[in-house]
């Protein structure tokens, strides 16, 4: 895949007819829907049917279920994602014809022009914090532009364009495109070296970042105060000040550090939620929040932050953040069969994994158990991380490991989920290795009893396992279903394809 450089933007109107390659994608979606809003004619393509790719085909454009090079038709303009190869057809064929080829982040870019930007970034919490801004700026009634990698929970995209001046991106740094935004106000969440495939080394990540917090549209960087490589991150800015080496922002902090500008204090997490003060200079009060876990309140406060800068009120951020539900495949509820919860969450990274099984035990009873169940997801980040992901795993009780979503990787020799499973510590979750897909709901419908959180992990195709458990668990019981946050049909869930590379939390 590769590091991508950024490009000239060009404004949508100018693209002409657009053809987006894997239109189905949560985040492919959202744009080719604002194309649509803008009346521009807009065709697509994706390899399955999918609710997105419905939905695109409802509102007028013109889409196919598999990839021909005929169905570009007159296109002037093709948009693709990084997890698109060159021996795509309708990529090659659009190379052919010499039509503008867009990376997607270019296209989100160009629609972002002429309006106040924002842009979230972060290994971790991208998504979250993108729709905790998105969704107190709405209930603000500030009506914002807006695409993230996941829909919000209950809904079937993860884009709209809005009236208001304000647009809020989640910037995927995975192969740099968060380098692409036009913003004013650059969000990090943390700092935590991820896709090195692509990057190369933990400080050329690093530089990345500096990169992107230091371009010369930013007026703000809000950054976190609590995470090491966001920390020195904040540090590198204030040097590259002082060294007057170029533009530099301003900087608001956040996190429960004494010295951050937005301070988290008087945390408590119990359940499937949290409560915790937050505020600034002087302003804030008591906030309640419906999703679990530290992280999560981190988000919030970053949110805040963001809402605080773009004018909103401290009573009405606080009261509109308090109202967030969550977005797809975050710590989202699929069913509960026989007293066994049924989450499913894209948590890939190691720190991701952490963070999410740290919250699903705040959310059991004496007596329940954690039962995970992890897709590792590429081969080079499993033999980057397999150790950390073992480690991490070993918090829960119960831990089923699949094997490898290779996702677009080839395998790599030796490199499997085993690698994982075989280096759980001994003496923490007992652990069982399952390395064929249509065993693992079964397997983990043996393992869960009443009163026991399940949880899916990974950003592969291991969501589609979640309702599957769920199915497992009524027929072992002979129960009727009982399903709470599925935001799709086993069908509409969102494959590792569709699935942006380097989404956040």
């Amino acid at each position: 895949m590769g590091l991508l450089e950024p490009v000239e933007l060009v404004g949508p109107q100018d693209l002409g007819a657009t053809h987006f390659i894997a239109a189905g994608g949560s985040g492919m979606n959202g744009i080719a829907s604002m194309f649509l809003d803008l009346g521009l004619p807009v065709s697509g393509s994706d390899r399955s049917d999918s609710a997105y790719l419905r939905g695109l085909a409802a509102r007028g454009a013109d889409v196919h279920v598999g990839h021909r090079a005929e169905q570009l038709g007159g296109a002037r303009t093709v948009v693709v994602s990084s997890a698109i190869r060159e021996d795509n057809p309708e990529l090659a064929e659009a190379r052919r014809r010499g039509l503008r080829v867009l990376h997607r982040s270019a296209a989100l870019g160009s629609l972002m022009l002429g309006r106040r930007g924002v842009a979230v970034a972060g290994t971790h919490g991208k998504t979250t914090t993108t729709a905790m801004v998105v969704g107190a700026l709405v209930g603000a009634g500030l009506d914002p532009s807006y695409v993230i990698g996941g829909a919000f929970t209950g809904s079937k995209s993860g884009g709209h364009l809005g009236s208001g001046d304000v647009m809020v991106v989640e910037a995927d740094e995975s192969d740099g495109s968060f380098l692409q935004y036009p913003a004013q106000i650059a969000v990090v969440t943390n700092v935590d070296p991820d896709h090195l495939s692509n990057w190369g080394t933990a400080q050329a990540y690093a530089d990345g970042f500096l990169r992107f917090a230091t371009a010369a549209g930013v007026a703000v960087l809000v950054v976190s105060a609590d995470d090491p490589g966001a920390v020195e991150l904040t540090a590198a800015v204030r040097r590259r000040a002082l060294d007057g080496a170029g533009h530099v922002p301003e900087i608001v902090t956040f996190g429960l550090d004494a010295d951050a500008d937005v301070r988290i204090t008087g945390a408590t997490y119990a359940g499937t939620g949290s409560s915790f003060r937050l505020g600034r200079d002087g302003t804030g009060g008591p906030m309640t929040l419906d999703v679990p876990g530290a992280y999560n309140a981190a988000n919030a406060a970053a949110a805040y932050a963001v809402l605080s800068w773009l004018g909103v009120d401290d009573a009405t951020a606080r009261e509109q953040l308090s109202t967030y539900a969550g977005t797809n495949r975050r710590f989202q509820l699929v069913g509960t069969v026989d007293g066994v919860r049924v989450y499913d969450d894209y948590a890939h990274h190691p720190t991701e994994v952490l963070s999410t099984l740290r919250a699903a035990r705040t959310a059991v009873a004496d007596g329940g158990r954690v039962v995970a169940v992890l897709q590792p997801h590429l081969y080079t980040r499993t033999r980057d991380l397999w150790r950390e992901l073992a480690e991490a795993t070993s918090l829960a009780d119960e831990a089923v490991v699949m094997d490898v979503c290779g996702d677009r990787e080839d395998p790599i020799p030796g490199v499997t989920g085993a690698l994982v499973a075989d280096a759980i510590p001994a003496g923490t979750a007992h652990v069982t290795y399952e390395p064929d897909w249509d065993e693992a709901a079964p397997v983990v419908a043996g393992l869960a009893r009443r009163g026991d959180l399940v949880v899916t992990l990974g950003c592969g195709d291991v969501t589609k396992v979640a309702p599957l458990i769920v199915d497992a668990l009524a027929r072992r019981s002979d129960l009727s279903v009982r399903t709470v946050g599925s935001a799709a049909p086993q069908d509409d869930a969102p494959r590792a394809d569709q699935l942006q590379p380097g989404g956040g939390r």
